[in-house]
């Protein structure tokens, strides 16, 4: 059978060989080329959208295979389908498995990583009652929850760790490294790579060394940094991770995938019995049932255009746009940035309050007067212990002027609080 997946639409060769190469110097700063990038998609001119965090628009070369691929997956139905789909779906863990740096046995693709996040977290069987799990209060809510779940599940001690403020690597280590010493029965660490509120990126490599000398596994939730920050799955030195593909490699919705290094299948429980696969088979670990055939079928496209502007390119550009407004407004007395000044610990994600206006209904309030006056739009994040936030995330086709115009806002809106009797 001809390999269907290598099929690439006109429009798609097209847009590739336009695309300038990838600059060797000068990456985050040539305009000229993200120009050339920000060209790929049509974005709405009604606000300057600085909330990309929920997931990622698809470039108009790969929305054009997607559309090949849903007109083909709905005349063809399952002629389609039921032919032809085992060797396709073979390939799709081939090539995700390949852009992940891992293998293929390692991986199973999932609708979001929410779904992978859950099946690991619920089905892990190495705890016995009186065992401790450990999370902190910027893991992603619904894993907040099944990690004080397990605790009906498996008769263990939920703890949560409140990360501290300012987040620095050294407080950071220490603050895990001594909630291991509190809590020797710690078996299961649930890490956020990219936090969802504030875009603090944990060092997972060396948490999870210190989670592993303690006798611990850990689950990383690696939702928001596979693609908007460059390193391979095995980098993160963990047996258990679940990603979105649909956010950073900009593949439709409905795309992630679950990770399981080798040797580690047997910790997680086969989905509620799944007995479609070997009991040492990954892909019994998660039972999606029908997927989106069509966005699944795009993925190879989105890893094409992913690499071909690269992981590396597409960090710089995200790290320099946030940085072009939130190294700024650190200077501003009363703005807090939720993200430190070290490289390492960020990405294009980050958050900030206006100090003395933490909750909900004032981050709301600065939301909404960025979307009303600035023509800027933002979200509102809860989850810190500390505070909720105010989320801004760029894409690889934001612009300078769009951050510039943000930080406008965030001075005059900081000003005027000040100014108030």
């Amino acid at each position: 059978m001809p390999d269907l997946l290598a099929y690439r639409t006109p429009e798609f060769e097209a847009a590739l060989a336009a695309l300038p190469p990838t600059p060797g110097t000068g990456l985050a700063a040539d305009e000229i080329y993200w120009s050339a990038v920000r060209g790929l998609y049509r974005q709405s001119d009604e606000l300057i959208n600085l909330e990309n965090g929920f997931w990622g628009a698809m470039a108009e070369p790969v929305k054009a295979m997607f559309q090949y691929w849903t007109d083909r997956v709905n005349r063809e139905t399952t002629l389609l389908i039921r032919r032809h789909y085992v060797p396709l779906h073979d390939g799709l863990r081939e090539r995700v498995a390949a852009a992940m740096g891992c293998a293929v046995e390692e991986i199973e693709l999932t609708r979001n990583a929410t779904e992978a996040l859950l099946a690991l977290i619920s089905g892990y069987n190495r705890l016995a009652p009186g065992d401790t799990v450990l999370y902190s209060d910027l893991d992603y809510p619904c894993c907040k929850d099944a990690m004080e779940w397990l605790r009906e599940r498996r008769g263990v001690t939920p703890v949560r760790l409140t990360m501290p403020e300012p987040a620095t690597r050294e407080a950071v280590l220490d603050a895990y490294a001594s909630a291991l010493r509190a809590h020797p029965r710690t078996r299961l660490v649930l890490l956020s790579h990219v936090c969802f509120a504030t875009g603090l990126v944990l060092p997972v490599a060396e948490l999870s060394a210190l989670a592993k000398e303690a006798g611990a596994d850990v689950i990383v939730d690696a939702a928001h940094s596979w693609g908007q920050l460059d390193f391979d799955v095995p980098d993160l030195n963990a047996p258990f991770a679940a990603l979105n593909l649909h956010k950073w490699i900009g593949a439709p919705l409905g795309c992630g995938a679950i990770y399981i290094r080798k040797g580690h299948v047997a910790s997680i429980d086969p989905y509620l019995g799944d007995r479609t696969w070997p009991a040492d088979d990954i892909r019994a670990r998660v039972h999606t049932g029908s997927p989106n055939f069509a966005a699944w079928l795009t993925l190879p496209a989105a890893l094409d255009l992913h690499r071909r502007i690269g992981a590396r390119a597409k960090e710089a550009r995200l790290r320099a746009l946030r940085d072009a407004w939130a190294q700024p407004a650190r200077e501003i007395d009363d703005v807090q940035i939720l993200t430190p000044g070290d490289a390492s610990m960020t990405a294009g994600i980050t958050a900030f309050r206006l100090k003395g206006h933490a909750t909900k209904q004032a981050c709301d309030a600065i939301v909404a007067a960025l979307r009303e006056r600035f023509g800027v739009f933002t979200v509102a994040r809860t989850g810190p212990d500390a505070g909720d936030v105010v989320r801004v995330t760029p894409a690889v086709f934001s612009r300078m002027e769009d951050a510039k115009r943000l930080l406008e806002g965030i001075e005059t809106l900081s000003r005027e609080l000040k100014q108030a009797p």
